[in-house]
């Protein structure tokens, strides 16, 4: 089978995606064949640029010409973008790949997960942490009872890119656009993930959000050094209507207790993406920081041990490089490409699908209604 794809922007999940598409011929030559179509965004300039560099034949200004071009359409865009472009190229019969979150809004998720049902085609929601081999390790020994029952889930995204307060306003800070900041950006890999593990989904949580600089200078504004020689030190702001932290409590359906906290104020974090399972036989404990890593312990064990995860026996690595080689971030998104477009190709269901990205997308709706009331929140009401 040969499909063709269009994607809607081309920064960093653009490329990062683009390269995935590149390496499934060498690595994984049982997908079916891609062919990299259209690139769309707004700037003409820079998409006759990025379609030399990403691989594509041409571009197109506006999605809304394209979404019934190809067979499958990637929504790279700003959160607030996901809905309208996904559930037209939903109707038009094409299988729509959905960067995380779901949507900006739990409404909006609704909407995109309703048209999905009411579609034949297939979805997926961008929860490319799943893909990394330790982790699929991790859902191996979970699963298998290795480590009994668990009681406590434990996850954290920590980075610190946003602790200069002069840092610059992006649309990440916008909530017409983003939704919410950290809680959305970082905290949906982390409940998906602690879901996707545990096997259970969130029923109830108790959550608290913080916003640090409620105004940051807008790029390009004005001439710093200008203004620092005429003894000024004004400069055009734009407000800051998402949340810089968050943390939450949650109550699981089968019983386990969760944590979560994501920060982009962890001074000394660049990505540190961390998940830890204890149960009654043993634990897990999983940093991204050592994407090849998996910490183990196991019932007759003293202590953690570190498995490094980079066997022939182990998931995904046979396709690379010989046992102990690393693999990188970019290589979970191959994986994750790898998946979604064979479950196309053989017309099998695909998960994390938009229902999983609507089960995620419940969790950030409630973390928020529970800072707001200051009280306990069911996910479902």
């Amino acid at each position: 089978m040969s499909l063709t794809v269009g994607f809607l922007g081309y920064r960093f999940m653009g490329k990062a995606h683009a390269n995935a598409l590149a390496r499934l011929p060498m690595f994984f030559p049982d997908a079916p064949d891609v062919e990299r179509d259209v690139l769309i965004g707004r700037d003409e300039e820079a998409l006759s640029t990025a379609i030399d560099q990403l691989g594509f034949d041409r571009y197109a200004t506006d999605w809304r010409d394209t979404v019934d071009d190809v067979d499958v359409f990637y929504n790279l865009g700003p959160n607030n973008l996901h809905p309208d472009p996904s559930i037209a190229a939903l109707n038009a019969g094409t299988h729509v790949f959905c960067e995380k979150p779901l949507a900006h809004d739990l409404d909006a998720a609704k909407r995109m997960a309703s048209a999905a049902r009411e579609s034949d085609m297939s979805t997926a929601t961008a929860f490319n942490y799943r893909f990394v081999p330790a982790i699929q390790y991790a859902r191996e020994l979970v699963e298998s009872g290795a480590i009994g029952e668990v009681y406590h889930v434990r996850a954290r995204y920590l980075q610190d890119w946003l602790v200069d307060p002069q840092a610059p306003w992006s649309w990440r800070n916008s909530a017409d656009i983003a939704g919410s900041g950290a809680l959305g950006d970082l905290g949906a890999h982390s409940i998906d993930l602690a879901q996707f593990l545990l096997g259970s989904r969130v029923e109830r949580v108790s959550g608290h959000l913080r916003t640090f600089v409620n105004d940051r200078p807008v790029p390009g504004a004005d001439d710093s050094d200008a203004l620092s020689a005429a003894g000024s030190d004004s400069r055009e702001t734009r407000p800051v209507t998402v949340d810089d932290a968050y943390s939450a409590q949650a109550a699981f359906a089968n019983g386990a207790m969760g944590v979560f906290e994501a920060s982009r104020f962890a001074t000394g974090h660049k990505n540190g993406n961390t998940i830890e399972l204890n149960g009654s036989e043993g634990a897990i404990r999983f940093d991204l920081e050592r994407l090849n890593e998996l910490e183990v312990l196991r019932g007759d064990g003293r202590g953690f041990e570190t498995i490094h995860v980079t066997d022939d026996a182990d998931p995904y690595v046979d396709r690379w490089w010989p046992a102990g080689h690393n693999i990188g971030w970019e290589h979970a998104l191959v994986h994750e490409n790898y998946e979604f477009l064979s479950a196309i190709g053989n017309g099998e269901p695909y998960e994390p699908d938009f229902e999983t990205g609507l089960a995620v997308q419940r969790v950030l709706d409630a973390i928020e209604r529970s800072d707001e009331r200051g009280e306990w929140v069911d996910v479902r009401t």
